[in-house]
């Protein structure tokens, strides 16, 4: 039987400054939180709209001290990694959470980016029209196959 399979890759902008903090044991853990916004068609209105996911992304050791470093509000990151469930009990109640915990970090944009809070390089004049959700699905529509055309005719 195959192993399974734990991987995320999430492109997305920090919504606070990277957190790093050291443990007793001497490793370096930099805590970020990642917006990834998605979108969705609103449908009382028929208007495409941002659907904003939000995750609580681990760094450890040496990559994390370079977010820490390189890294503040709104800039875009790409994360690559596994996630981790965990639990924990607070004034009685239970609770969990389900975090991203970073293997690579790639700071996308340039650090002028960052300060206006368009971390990703891209434009942010962009309209709605120009996204990357089709406006008419005639546009999928499949072509016909060629007349005569057969698997036979296929040289492999």
């Amino acid at each position: 039987m195959a192993g399974n399979i734990n991987r995320v890759i999430i492109t997305g902008n920090l919504t606070k400054d990277p957190e790093l903090r050291s443990l007793p044991s001497g490793a370096s853990v930099c805590e970020l939180r990642i917006a990834c916004n998605g979108r969705r068609k609103n449908a009382s209105s028929g208007q495409w709209e941002d659907d904003p996911n939000f995750f609580n992304v681990s760094v450890w050791g040496q990559q994390g001290e370079n977010c820490k470093r390189y890294l503040s509000k709104g800039r875009g990151v790409a994360i690559d990694g596994r996630l981790n469930w965990r639990e924990w009990e607070t004034d009685g109640q239970k609770r969990s959470a389900v975090d991203i915990i970073a293997e690579t970090v790639q700071f996308l944009g340039g650090r002028e980016d960052a300060s206006s809070g368009n971390g990703n390089g891209f434009s942010s004049s962009v309209s709605a029209a120009a996204s990357d959700i089709p406006i008419d699905t005639d546009d999928f529509v499949s072509a016909p196959v060629a007349a005569g055309a057969a698997d036979d005719d296929i040289p492999f």
